[in-house]
């Protein structure tokens, strides 16, 4: 059966890689061409005059314009439209951040017809409510995610694009009739922005732009879901077997932390490193020619330059190491790094494999060559080990073997795009998937926003692929914050935890007593503030008895709870004293930086007569445990001072880094513990938020929480670290002025649950 040919056209060499391994079909021909022009004709190099695209049923062009200028990238987008023959099903991928020149490439295609953009990658936590995309439900606008780039990120999916008229197709209106939805939309704008929320969204958008006929824009998830949609299954990804035992060159191009605690899981598995400055010497041609084994190539974790000029660096080091034809396989990371090394061997077109892990597809080269690239914001810490596993799995003295996987105390799980380890469970019988792990999400005060933030976040597909949340509190209060959201969630009560079957649409709640039907929002309350303490006691319990695996708490007022009679300052306290812990930590967790307190809410002289030795050693060893629960099991901890410029050797204060703090430091080291410090506070932050530390230990509460609130307050979570239960929280407060009014934004409840189910451990099978 003759199938219609289907050409993609990307922005950059991972997002071409990536569409290729999901809308190849096994035993048909599926080509990346990384030189477009010279590459539409046939690659024997004859002749032949008839365009490349003709003879193939997936071609996939990296059009190489991230970051081209918008002219360019537009001309590059018309030029392989152009060279594509009648009938071919066309799709152009773009960043499901919406970086580069989206508006140029959506441009070009709309100008020829009309076009479904949906940019939704759900299982990356990203989606697009009301044409806004969403990172882990906070607006991407409102996140960190752009701080690398040169300009502030687009406020919605019209700008994005650049088109003003755009219809948005939303998420209810989509799933009352795919096909007529879109048919409506198309009558008013040629060009369809879709809402997604879920994978199955996707699926339902990319049927009714496949049965009609039109040329499609989006994420690497829309890809997914348009193979499914035209029946092209996708690559596996097995292991190509033959030839001799492979050397394996790693080339890093990211400067995300991420990226460092990858190249370190690598070296720990036995990896060589190689770190580079631009202006370097290139390395010896030699060097790992030949034999097995694997090498990784990054630039100095110190250096801060031009990325451009370091991925040049990097591609020309890399094409002395990996030259000739006896030249290593290649894993790379990071669209710009990847493209730049394969343009310095000459590699012009490569063959589709399948992807080893989300984003992480392997290709081989005319020659044989294998190469696997991801997007250098991509993957858990063991995510190099996988790729680097895919070209060896069949050379037993060249397989890598992760430390961290084959340590006997831990064992771990994927989770998004982290890698978590726990305590040691049970082991799960083959073909029997692991159960999720149960957080109680205690209400809050209920005359603040909690409800809110709660029923939102708990049928956000994110949280129900990660966990089974059960609310404590009362049915009826969030039945009222749903009114009040216009949301159609069922909220069902349920005799205990175990039987709770939370689900999309779903809320389960324990109900433990009942508010007045009649409790105003946005009052301080002594019933409220009876509830909220009732919650939290309740979760405590289930906790502690082992029936839930977390608990992620959403925001009391200290005041309800004070009128109410429970003299506790906050969560933190108050579970300390329920659980029988005589000492705690409070961390705050955000997606550039993680600080643990060694003091909080007392006063700066009182902090620093509090501040010994012993409460700081205990204080870097929560943290430290903490960050080895959460996947990292050797993390960087910088410690501040306490004075200015932690010092500066005497000249400042009265010798108390020596006395309070260095010999906390001393005995940490003793123990293996890789601690640094005292470090001035001043440049501790700037440190850790370029990835030089995975945690900063501050000495008193502002010393903490302003670069915090600077730095990532928007994705912020509150831990407390030291209890025998994982406790996370929203970083925010009741909010009594919007409580009752809708406005609240259930971001940081999203991200409270999935940092309580990775430091979480799993129940037992």
């Amino acid at each position: 059966m003759s199938r219609q040919p289907v050409l993609v056209l990307a922005d950059d060499l991972s997002g071409a890689a990536e569409t290729a391994a999901v809308l190849a079909v096994p035993g048909a021909t599926a080509t990346i061409l990384l030189d477009p022009d010279a590459g539409y004709r046939e690659p024997d190099g004859g002749d032949d005059d008839r365009d490349h695209h003709g003879g193939a049923d997936l071609t996939v062009v990296d059009l190489h314009c991230r970051t081209a200028a918008p002219a360019e990238a537009a001309a590059r987008t018309e030029r392989a439209l152009d060279a594509a023959p009648a009938g071919t099903r066309t799709f152009v991928k773009i960043d499901s951040l919406l970086r580069g020149n989206v508006a140029a490439v959506v441009g070009a295609l709309a100008a020829r017809g009309p076009v479904v953009l949906a940019a939704a990658l759900p299982e990356a936590g990203r989606t697009v409510c009301d044409g806004v995309v969403h990172l882990d439900g906070v607006p991407l606008h409102a996140t960190t995610a752009w701080r690398m780039e040169p300009h502030p990120p687009p406020e919605d999916l019209r700008a994005a694009a650049g088109v003003t008229g755009a219809a948005v197709l939303g998420v209810a209106t989509l799933r009352a009739g795919p096909d007529a939805a879109l048919a409506a939309a198309l009558r008013t704008s040629p060009v369809v922005l879709c809402d997604a929320e879920s994978d199955a969204d996707l699926d339902l958008i990319a049927g009714a732009a496949a049965a009609a006929g039109i040329a499609t824009a989006g994420s690497g998830g829309f890809a997914a879901a348009l193979g499914r949609a035209t029946g092209r299954a996708g690559l596996d990804g097995g292991p190509v077997a033959g030839g001799p035992a492979p050397h394996v060159l790693a080339v890093v191009g990211s400067a995300e932390p991420a990226a460092a605690r990858q190249v370190t899981r690598l070296v720990g598995a036995g990896a060589g490193e190689l770190r580079r400055r631009p202006g370097d010497p290139l390395p010896a041609a030699a060097h790992g020619a030949g034999r097995p084994g694997v090498t990784v190539l990054r630039p100095d974790p110190d250096l801060r330059g031009d990325p451009a000029a370091v991925a040049a660096d990097l591609a020309a080091a890399a094409a002395v190491l990996a030259g000739g034809p006896d030249g290593p396989h290649l894993v790379l990371t990071g669209g710009e790094t990847a493209r730049r090394v394969l343009d310095a061997l000459g590699i012009d077109r490569l063959e589709p494999l399948g992807q080893v892990e989300h984003g992480a597809v392997r290709s081989r080269t005319a020659g044989g060559r294998q190469v696997v690239t991801r997007p250098g914001s991509f993957g858990g810490d063991g995510s190099l080990v996988a790729m680097t596993r895919a070209v060896t799995a069949d050379h037993d003295h060249t397989h890598v073997e992760d430390p961290v996987r084959e340590n006997p105390h831990r064992t771990q799980r994927s989770e998004g795009s982290r890698m978590t380890a726990t305590a040691p469970q049970p082991p799960v019988p083959t073909g029997t998937a692991a159960p999720l792990p149960t957080v109680a999400v205690t209400m809050g005060d209920a005359a603040g926003i909690g409800p809110e933030v709660i029923v939102p976040a708990l049928v956000h597909p994110d949280v129900l692929a990660r966990c089974r949340p059960v609310v404590v509190g009362d049915a009826a209060r969030l039945r009222r914050a749903a009114e009040v959201l216009g949301h159609s969630a069922e909220i069902v009560t349920v005799d205990d935890v175990e039987s709770a079957e939370p689900g999309p649409g779903r809320v389960c709640v324990l109900q433990v007593g009942e508010l007045p039907a009649d409790l105003p929002w946005g009052a301080v309350s002594a019933d409220a503030g009876e509830g909220a303490y009732r919650y939290v006691a309740a979760a405590a319990e289930l906790a502690v008895g082992g029936r839930v695996q977390a608990i992620c708490t959403a925001p009391l007022n200290k005041e309800a709870l004070h009128a109410a009679g429970h003299r506790y300052p906050g969560h933190t306290e108050l579970l300390a004293y329920l659980t029988g812990t005589e000492e705690v930590s409070m961390m705050l967790s955000t997606p550039t930086v993680k600080v643990v307190h060694v003091t909080t809410h007392i006063g700066l002289i009182d902090a620093v007569a509090r501040i010994e030795p012993g409460l700081v050693e205990r204080t870097v060893r929560r943290g430290h445990e903490a960050l080895v629960r959460s996947g990292n099991p050797t993390p960087r901890i910088g410690v501040c001072g306490i004075n200015p410029h932690a010092g500066e050797n005497g000249l400042f204060g009265y010798g108390e880094e020596d006395e309070k703090i260095v010999p906390a430091l001393e005995v940490l080291r003793a123990d293996g513990i890789d601690v640094h410090g005292p470090l001035p506070a001043d440049t501790a932050f700037f440190l850790a938020g370029r990835g030089d530390y995975d945690l900063i230990v501050a000495m008193y509460h502002d010393q903490g929480h302003g670069p915090v609130k600077v730095l990532g307050i928007e994705n912020g979570v509150n831990l407390t670290v030291g209890l025998p239960v994982i406790r996370t929280s929203v970083d925010h407060g009741t909010a009594f002025d919007i409580a009752g009014t809708g406005k609240a934004d259930p971001g940081s409840m999203v991200e409270a649950l999935r940092q309580a189910v990775e430091l979480a451990s799993r129940p037992v099978a």
